[in-house]
């Protein structure tokens, strides 16, 4: 049996005996819109749980208005959103618009990044920046719970701030998408290492949005930052747009979250001794750090002591400085567990999560990475898939049953449906 799957922007194709295969698993994948572009545009005209962006604009003289975009890491199809969604601005001074890339950590964009994300029309047109977490920041009071809230000064300035990006699943935060935009988004340092240190609790799940408590700090953040209207799409995995959502910042959102669940929870009786996952290619695996998402679904489906294969191209490496110093520093698994337990770093915090896996099972990636650097991860290291398949092989018996899972960063093996 010949399977193809994503590497970056290409693909890499598994040749293993049928008799191998016990399962292919993808995310129930709906045909893309036929008129993404006049969807978008009925989304907008028709917001759930909101006035139109040009009621709200007529609200203001003048107003100041913040684009709140996705960066690099995030394929979010910015040809059919940004179009339909400037001419609701029409009227509004270019002047008076920026728009602001949701880096949270992440790295700043290059220009040529911008171009080609949202396209140079409208990066000569606007002013576009990369959130800085540390640099850019105002504070604006406390969270209930004593939380110190800092926000882009941009965002804290604008009269109207809209959120654009995807709704897709998130390893502890449950989904990403709505209040993403703000927290971690475009938030401070401070604020985003406080809600990614509560993913040790054990409601911080994939597809869990009730009693979550990242999510909960997430939505009280945004609501105190104010976020005035929101449109993000749910994607396919061709990244094809097969739902968008208009309006309201939590209304809205939870309309897609109901789509990305049925799309990406798969039910399933049984975990597998071998799993064999892409993440669905660039720019899912544009890191180590994006990868690590794909890793924590496909660990769902593996049974305790088993092998997962790990197909992630990584062609920006590790991905984060924090975190490669964190894998640098550590000589076993449980160091990095006992590390983050006896102090939360952001960075640290993937770290942690790829030492969670490995402690009980083992991974086999497939990349651009060294030998040296991928065992440095606490990976094993192989060439390619035919290499991890005669491991495979080796180690399980000839007659093993693995698991393929060709989209893992957009499937979520469940018990039942979540």
């Amino acid at each position: 049996m010949k399977i193809d799957l994503a590497y970056g922007k290409g693909i890499k194709t598994l040749d293993i005996p049928d008799e191998n295969v016990a399962a292919i698993i993808y995310p129930d994948d709906p045909s893309g819109l036929d008129d993404p572009a006049g969807e978008v545009e009925r989304s907008l005209v028709n917001p759930i749980g909101s006035p139109t962006l040009r009621e709200i604009v007529s609200r203001h003289k003048s107003p100041k208005v913040v684009i709140i975009v996705n960066d690099v890491t995030r394929p979010v199809p910015y040809k059919w959103i940004l179009p339909s969604l400037m001419r609701q601005l029409e009227g509004v001074p270019p002047e008076n618009i920026d728009f602001i890339v949701a880096t949270g950590i992440h790295r700043a964009h290059a220009d040529i990044e911008n171009r080609e994300l949202y396209s140079s029309e409208f990066v000569d047109k606007y002013r576009f920046s990369s959130h800085d977490c540390d640099k850019d920041v105002i504070d604006l009071g406390t969270l209930r719970d004593g939380t110190p809230v800092s926000i882009n000064k941009k965002v804290a300035e604008a009269d109207i701030v809209i959120g654009t990006g995807m709704i897709s699943l998130h390893y502890f935060a449950g989904y990403s998408g709505g209040r993403k935009s703000i927290l971690p988004g475009v938030s401070g340092r401070d604020i985003i290492t406080r809600s990614h240190s509560m993913m040790v609790d054990p409601l911080a799940q994939c597809g869990c949005l009730e009693a979550n408590p990242v999510n909960d700090m997430m939505i009280e953040g945004t609501k105190k930052v104010g976020l005035s209207f929101i449109i993000n799409v749910v994607t396919n995995s061709k990244k094809e747009i097969v739902r968008v959502v208009s309006g309201h910042m939590e209304k809205a959102w939870l309309e897609g979250v109901k789509v990305c669940r049925d799309m990406s929870c798969y039910a399933m009786e049984r975990k597998y001794p071998v799993v064999i996952a892409s993440t669905g290619g660039y720019p899912k695996d544009i890191n180590v750090y994006q990868a690590q998402k794909a890793l924590e679904y496909a660990s769902y489906a593996t049974e305790k002591g088993g092998t997962i294969v790990l197909l992630a191209e990584c062609r920006e490496g590790y991905g984060e400085d924090t975190f490669e110093s964190w894998m640098n520093e550590a000589s076993r698994p449980v160091e990095v567990i006992d590390r983050l337990q006896g102090g939360f770093e952001l960075g640290g915090h993937k770290a942690y999560a790829i030492a969670r896996i490995v402690c009980d099972k083992e991974v086999v990636l497939i990349s651009n990475l060294t030998g040296e650097r991928t065992e440095n991860l606490f990976f094993h290291y192989r060439k390619n898939l035919s290499e991890a398949v005669a491991y495979i092989k080796k180690k399980h018996g000839k007659n093993f049953r693995a698991l393929v899972m060709p989209e893992a960063g957009a499937t979520f093996p469940v018990s039942s449906k979540i």
